[in-house]
């Protein structure tokens, strides 16, 4: 969401700017319950609201037939497919996904998650998931997360990159970082700084 953001005050892409949310596997951090917080910033969010779900997302979810049509729609879109078991094939359900010529897949990985907390597994991962056009180090153990936890997180998604022959895009980091981080992760990727919305967005 937060790409989203910097997208819609970016003079470089095409309005209007739609973030579409199909992490239907482990929708329990999900858009739904800022769906209208981000609407009022001016982005287009294709998500079900909470009212129009029941559970706490331990079932999962099901598609909105909007989502499917979802690249028919004008501008910028940013699609969510999660951090799911089934990685990019998600965008199956998507009409014209893979003949997309402007469709660009990257990969968010973070040291602090189970599935992908060494070298080896984001590796795996990586390689189970499909096409793959860019890496973003997104390191972090939410408030207990240091700077050098993230560089850490960035030298290993770079050996990735590496190994696999993928760019890698940028290393994320919360705002308390940017007199430290600077510009630059110190391997040469631009650091992206973030807003947390994720932590209200928690069902």
């Amino acid at each position: 969401m937060n790409r989203a953001l910097e997208l819609l005050h970016s003079s470089e892409v095409q309005k209007p700017i739609t973030l579409a949310d199909l992490d239907t596997v482990e929708p329990t951090y999900t858009l739904r319950p800022i769906r209208d917080e981000l609407m009022r910033l001016g982005l287009d969010v294709v998500a079900w609201a909470t009212s129009e779900t029941m559970g706490l997302g331990e079932a999962g979810s099901v598609i909105r037939p909007d989502m499917r049509w979802v690249l028919k729609r004008p501008g910028s879109i940013i699609i969510d497919i999660g951090y799911g078991v089934q990685g990019s094939k998600t965008l199956n359900i998507i009409e014209g996904a893979w003949e997309d010529p402007d469709l660009m897949v990257l990969l968010v990985l973070n040291l602090g998650r189970p599935l992908t907390g060494t070298y080896q597994d984001m590796l795996d991962y990586a390689r189970e998931l499909g096409p793959v056009h860019g890496l973003i180090n997104n390191s972090h153990l939410g408030e207990e997360t240091s700077l050098s936890f993230i560089q850490e997180g960035a030298l290993i998604v770079s050996k990735v990159g590496e190994a696999l022959n993928i760019p890698v895009v940028a290393t994320t980091a919360d705002e308390q970082f940017r007199a430290q981080l600077g510009l630059s992760d110190g391997l040469g990727h631009p650091v992206r700084y973030l807003k947390r919305f994720m932590p209200h967005a928690f069902w």
